[in-house]
């Protein structure tokens, strides 16, 4: 409720309409009223949603044999800790944590001590690698209604219902660059392209992994995705209604993965590699991880093939879920080997 009533605040200060995205920033991120500064669990099974790193420690360890090409790493929105647990175990590097979750924080320096350092800002001319695995689908949105004379933004009106206005801005810009078949929703994510400007900017040498799910942009905006990629979680139930529970579920919106490309190339960045985050983990070695565990010993095989199974199925993450990297200094000298095969970066 304290959620509801900070957006009612926001919208009478504006006049009875904010933008989506902002929106979407008071509902989850707002300090102290936003669903990642709750008390409540948010990730694993007795949470709202599963991660990767929630189901076991075998996409970790697959990921670490990657990560062990740098010196340091930085974790963006750690979430539990449960993927720094495992990282700072198998890495022998600095591992640092800039997380702008006060209760989140809280949470990993309890979960993980002084095996970690968390940082209040990027890190000027950082060397080595970034990671921010699901953290893009959770930055605020732009929704955009394209009309067949118009381009429009829709925003929340009083009572929490939507309102379209004409859009305008950077919005206005990028929209009238994307053709798609009026009446067509869905969203730009203004946010993410910043972001990724400012990983650029921050980076000296090293590469910025981004592991979340999404499509480039000629599947993001396909006729048939009329409606949009927004979706929230609620106790392990998906549904498109972000007016049902304001700060007290997830709301994200799945991730166009060409706008990160271009944002890094503008910011003086190439990409290293695109590809399924199945592919990536195979490329890394998860099966080698795997085989590591005595498979004639059920009890501790089965739960570990079994993560296996939902990392990489093309049915559970194995498809939608991709992962970008970008970066300054590598390439080719240092190739990156989750991209040594099946690279899909002439797709973005």
């Amino acid at each position: 409720m304290q959620a509801r009533a900070r957006i009612a605040e926001e919208l009478a200060k504006a006049g009875g309409w904010i933008s989506f995205a902002r929106y979407m920033q008071l509902a989850l991120h707002e300090p102290g009223v936003g669903y990642y500064s709750g008390g409540a669990q948010k990730f694993g099974p007795r949470g709202d949603f599963v991660t990767a790193p929630e189901l076991g420690e075998l996409f970790g360890r697959t990921l670490a044999r990657q990560l062990g090409a740098f010196e340091r790493v930085l974790e963006l929105g750690a979430g539990s800790g449960a993927l720094a647990e495992v990282l700072t175990r198998e890495l022998k590097g600095e591992y640092l944590i800039l997380e702008t979750s006060a209760e989140l924080r809280a949470r990993q320096r309890e979960r993980l001590g002084e095996r970690v350092r968390h940082v209040d800002r990027l890190p000027g001319r950082f060397r080595g690698a970034i990671l921010a695995n699901e953290v893009v689908d959770a930055m605020p949105v732009h929704l955009v209604h394209w009309t067949a004379s118009a381009i429009l933004e829709r925003g929340v009106a009083r009572s929490l219902e939507w309102a379209d206005r004409p859009a305008a801005g950077a919005l206005l810009e990028e929209a009238s660059r994307i053709r798609v078949p009026p009446p067509y929703v869905s969203e730009i994510n203004l946010a993410a392209r910043a972001w990724m400007r400012a990983l650029v900017e921050a980076l000296d040498e090293g590469a910025v992994f981004v592991i979340d799910y999404g499509f480039p942009r000629h599947e993001y905006y396909h006729p048939q995705r009329s409606s949009g990629t927004l979706m929230c979680h609620y106790r392990h139930q998906a549904h498109a209604d972000p007016f049902a529970r304001p700060g007290e579920e997830d709301i994200t919106a799945h991730v166009d993965f060409t706008a990160l490309a271009e944002a890094a190339h503008d910011a003086g960045a190439e990409v290293l590699g695109y590809t399924t985050q199945a592919q990536f983990l195979v490329n890394c070695g998860i099966t080698d991880v795997l085989a590591q565990t005595n498979a004639e010993n059920a009890l501790r095989y089965a739960p570990i093939a079994a993560q296996a199974q939902r990392l990489l199925s093309p049915a559970e993450m194995g498809e939608l879920f991709k992962v970008l990297a970008v970066g300054k200094g590598l390439a080719p000298a240092r190739p990156l080997a989750g991209f040594s095969r099946g690279d899909r970066s002439h797709t973005l």
